[in-house]
C-alpha cells in the first residue's frame, strides 16, 4: 500500500498515495492480462479506501478511479459490515456477495476457571453441612483467585474473600455466556454438527421475526418467573430446573442454553419429543425447522450467486446487519446487500437505546465520581451506524439533551427539538464527536444535524452550570476574538463539536505507526490521533477544515471516553479500528489534560438490556472468554495459516490497546505468551502453517518486554522468546 516507505509520511501525511508497484499490478491485470473479472475475496482491501473523493470519483483526481478500470468487480464481504461494504460500491463499483458470520458458540469455563466454577460449588454444598471443609474450600478459593488474577478483572484489591465470592461466581458465569467465535467462515458452507447448533442458538437467542428468544420461549413454559437477557449473573435463585438446582440466576441461564442447544440437536437428528415441550419452545422450534435451518443451508448461494456474476447474470440484493442481532430476516446469504435509508439516522429504536445507554454512562460515572460527567468523547462509525440505525449518535443526541423529530410512514428524521432541563431531570452534557471517514462521506446530514443542535443548546437562556455547551460556548467565543477573529468566526469555532481525519482521508494513522514500530512514547501515538483527527466538519456543506486547535480544546475537557459495540459477532481484539479511535483518543486526552480519562465500553449487543462496563473490565473479559480460550484456539487450528494470522492479530491488538491506554496487565502478556508461543503444540502449528507469525508474534512479545509495557517478566520467559524469534527469524532467510 505504501506505508513504510516515507516515515515522514507515515507521520504527517493522511493521503498518501499508493505505490508505483501498486500501480503498476492493476495496470497490468486490465492491460496485459486482459481480465475479464476481478474478485476481492474477503473484506477488505484498501483499493476503497485510497485518497480521492467520497463519491462520483474522477480518473484525475481519485486514486480508486485511476487504478480501478472499467472492470467487473466482485467482492466477498461479510454480511454484518455494510459500511464498508457499501465504499467498495461507492468507490470501486463492487458487486458485493455477502456471507454469513463466522460459527459462533458460548465461551464456557476452562482450565483454573473451571476449577474455580466447581470449587465455589463445592464451598456452598457444604457451608451448611460441614464448615470446617467450608473453610478449607475457602482458603483454595483464594489461593485459584490469586494465582489466575482474578481480583483485577473484579476490581478487588482488598482481602476479603467474602465479599469477592459475592461476584465472582456472577463473573464466571458471565465468562462462560459470553459469545466467542468457534471457527472461520468457509465461503458457500454452512457450519456443521455442534458449530452448526451452536450458530441456531447464537441466531435464536434475541427475540426476532416475532418470536421471543429461545431460552426465554423455554423459561416462561417452565414458569420460572425471569427474563433470561436481563438478569444479574450474580443474584441467587435456589430453584430446580429440569432436575438441577441452579443457587444462581446464572446458573439458571447456563441450564437454559445447555436446553436449547439439547433441543435443537434433537430436532437436527429427528429425535425432538414435542409431547414434553410448552406452546411457546414449540412455536420456536417450528420456526427454526421451517424457516432458519433453510436459510443456513443455503449458505451455498454465496458461491452459486458470484457464478452467476460471473457469467453475466444477476446477483440479488439483500439487507444487511448482525444476524445474532435480532436479523434473521437478512438471511440467507450470498446477495449484493444495501444499507440503509440515510435520511432515517437515528432510527427511533436507536433514541431509544441511545437514551438507555446514556442514562447508563451518567449512572455509572456518578458511581466512580460522585458527580454528573461534563463532556464526554464518542467515536462514531458509518458501519455500526449502518447496521442499527444510529445507536452511537442516538446516544449523542440523548446526552446533549435534544430529540429527533420523525415525519411521516417512513419515519425520516426532519428536525429535532430540545428537551428542558425540568424534562431531562440533570444537567446538559458536552459531546465531542470524532467520526470516521465513513461516517463523513455517507451521513452529512447527520452531521448538519447534530451540528445546528449543538449550535441550539448553546444559545439556550440556561444557567451555564446546567449547561456546558453554553458555557463553553461563552469562554471559548471571547477567547477567539481577543486572538482577533471576527465575532462570526469565533462563534464557529465555538460550536465546532464534530472532527474526522482530513477529507478523502481514512482512519486515525496509528496503525501504520505501530506495526512499523516508529514511536518511542504513549505521547508520539497522541500526537498523531491528533494530526490527523484534528479537521472540524461544520458548516452548509460540512467541509472539513483544519481546525486542531479547536480540537485540542475539546480533548481539554472530556472526562469520559467511550466506544461502542452493537454486536458480538467479534470483539475489541478483532480489530486495528477499536485501539486506533478508542485508545487514539484515551492518549491524546491524556496529553492535552495531563490525566487520564475514564474509559468505558458500551455493550449494545443486546438492544432492550444496553450495558456499560470500564474499558478494563472488557479487555479482561475477552481476554479470559476468547483469548486464552483452547476452545476459540481449536477452532483457528481448524483453518491452518489464517487461523495462525488470527491469534497474531489478536496478539496486536492486545498490544496496542496497552500502547495507547495502558491497560494490559503482565499476567495477560505471559497468558497469551504461554498459551501462543511457549505451549509446544500450538507453536508447532503456527510453525507449520504461518512461520512469518511466529517470527512476528515472538518479535511483538520481545518489543513488549524492551518497551516496559510488560514489566516483570520472567527471565525463563524472555529466554524462551528470544530464542523463539531467532529460530524463526533463521526458518525464514
Amino acid at each position: 500500500r505504501g506505508y513504510d516507505v516515507d516515515l515522514q509520511a507515515t507521520y504527517h501525511s493522511p493521503d498518501l498515495p499508493p505505490t508505483f508497484a501498486y500501480l503498476a499490478y492493476y495496470i497490468w491485470l486490465e492491460h496485459y492480462f486482459k481480465t475479464d473479472a476481478i474478485i476481492h475475496v474477503g473484506k477488505h482491501g484498501n483499493l476503497e479506501w485510497l485518497p480521492g473523493k467520497s463519491v462520483a470519483l474522477s480518473k484525475e483526481t481519485c486514486f480508486p478511479k485511476a487504478v480501478m478500470g472499467e472492470i467487473p468487480h466482485f467482492y466477498p464481504f461479510i454480511i454484518n459490515d455494510p459500511g464498508e461494504g457499501t465504499q467498495a460500491k461507492r468507490r470501486t463499483h463492487a458487486i458485493i456477495i455477502d456471507h454469513l458470520i463466522p460459527p459462533m458458540t458460548r465461551a464456557e469455563n476452562y482450565g483454573d476457571l473451571l476449577k474455580l466454577e466447581l470449587l465455589i460449588d463445592e464451598f456452598y454444598d457444604a457451608a451448611l453441612l460441614d464448615p470446617k471443609r467450608a473453610n478449607l474450600i475457602k482458603s483454595k478459593i483464594e489461593e485459584l483467585v490469586n494465582s489466575t488474577d482474578l481480583r483485577s478483572d473484579l476490581n478487588n484489591d482488598g482481602k476479603d474473600i467474602d465479599e469477592l465470592l459475592e461476584v465472582i461466581d456472577g463473573y464466571l458465569c458471565e465468562l462462560k455466556e459470553a459469545q466467542i467465535r468457534g471457527g472461520l467462515h468457509i465461503l458457500g458452507r454452512h457450519p456443521k454438527e455442534e458449530k452448526l447448533i451452536d450458530l441456531i442458538v447464537a441466531l435464536h437467542r434475541l427475540p426476532n421475526e416475532g418470536f421471543l428468544g429461545i431460552t426465554q420461549a423455554i423459561a416462561q413454559d417452565l414458569d420460572l418467573g425471569f427474563d433470561p437477557l436481563n438478569i444479574d449473573f450474580e443474584a441467587p435463585f435456589n430453584q430446580t430446573i429440569n432436575g438441577i438446582a441452579c443457587r444462581t440466576y446464572g446458573q439458571a441461564i447456563e441450564n437454559l442454553e445447555l436446553r436449547a442447544e439439547n433441543l435443537i440437536d434433537d430436532l437436527l437428528n429427528h429425535q425432538l419429543d414435542t409431547s414434553t415441550l410448552g406452546a411457546k419452545t414449540q412455536s420456536i422450534l417450528e420456526h427454526i425447522e421451517k424457516s432458519t435451518l433453510g436459510k443456513i443451508e443455503r449458505t451455498q448461494d454465496e458461491i452459486f450467486n458470484l457464478l452467476n456474476g460471473l457469467n453475466g447474470k444477476y446477483v440479488p440484493a439483500g439487507g444487511s446487519g448482525a444476524p445474532t442481532r435480532g436479523r434473521l430476516d437478512i438471511l440467507p446469504t450470498g446477495k449484493n446487500f444495501y444499507s440503509v435509508d440515510v435520511r432515517t439516522i437515528p432510527s427511533q429504536s436507536a433514541y431509544e437505546l441511545g437514551l438507555k445507554s446514556s442514562n447508563n454512562i451518567i449512572e455509572r460515572y456518578m458511581q466512580d465520581k460522585g458527580e454528573y460527567p461534563t463532556s464526554i468523547g464518542v467515536s462514531v462509525w458509518g458501519t455500526s451506524t449502518m447496521r442499527t440505525g444510529g445507536d452511537d449518535i442516538a446516544q449523542a443526541f440523548t446526552l446533549i439533551g435534544v430529540r429527533p423529530i420523525w415525519s411521516g410512514m417512513n419515519r425520516r428524521v426532519s428536525d429535532f427539538e430540545v428537551l428542558s432541563l425540568l424534562e431531562l431531570k440533570r444537567p446538559r452534557i458536552d459531546v465531542l464527536l470524532r467520526i470516521s471517514g465513513f461516517f463523513r462521506d455517507a451521513f452529512p446530514d447527520v452531521i448538519s444535524l447534530f451540528n445546528a443542535a449543538v449550535e441550539k443548546v448553546a444559545l439556550l437562556d440556561e444557567p451555564e452550570d446546567q449547561n456546558p455547551i453554553k458555557a463553553r460556548f461563552n469562554a471559548e467565543k471571547k477567547e477567539w476574538i481577543t486572538k482577533g477573529l471576527t465575532e462570526q468566526q469565533a462563534q464557529e469555532r465555538s460550536l465546532y463539536r464534530v472532527f474526522g481525519s482530513k477529507p478523502g482521508a481514512y482512519g486515525a494513522g496509528l496503525q501504520g505507526l505501530i506495526d512499523g514500530k516508529n514511536w518511542e512514547t504513549q505521547e508520539d501515538l497522541a500526537q498523531v490521533y491528533i494530526n490527523w483527527s484534528g479537521y472540524a466538519y461544520f458548516g452548509n456543506k460540512n467541509e472539513g477544515h483544519s481546525a486542531h486547535e479547536s480540537f485540542e480544546k475539546r480533548l481539554e475537557n472530556i472526562e469520559v471516553v467511550i466506544q461502542n459495540q452493537d454486536n458480538r459477532e467479534h470483539d475489541l481484539l478483532d480489530s486495528d479500528d477499536y485501539y486506533q479511535f478508542q485508545g487514539g483518543m484515551t492518549s491524546a486526552v491524556k496529553k492535552v489534560k495531563g490525566e487520564q480519562p475514564e474509559i468505558y465500553f458500551g455493550d449494545h449487543s443486546r438492544p432492550d438490556n444496553p450495558k456499560i462496563k470500564t474499558l478494563k473490565e472488557e479487555l479482561h473479559k475477552v481476554y479470559r472468554s476468547r483469548v486464552v480460550n483452547p476452545k476459540w484456539m481449536a477452532g483457528m487450528i481448524d483453518h491452518g495459516y489464517k487461523g495462525a494470522f488470527e491469534m497474531a492479530a489478536t496478539m496486536d491488538y492486545l498490544f496496542a490497546y496497552d500502547a495507547t491506554t495502558d491497560l494490559i496487565e503482565d499476567f495477560m502478556y505471559e497468558g497469551i505468551t504461554e498459551a501462543y508461543l511457549l505451549d509446544s503444540e500450538n507453536q508447532a502449528f503456527i510453525e507449520q502453517h504461518n512461520k512469518w507469525a511466529l517470527k512476528d508474534m515472538s518479535e511483538r512479545m520481545l518489543e513488549a518486554i524492551q518497551r516496559g509495557m510488560w514489566k516483570n517478566p520472567s527471565e525463563e520467559i524472555q529466554q524462551q522468546l528470544q530464542n523463539l524469534y531467532l529460530k524463526s527469524e533463521n526458518a525464514l532467510e
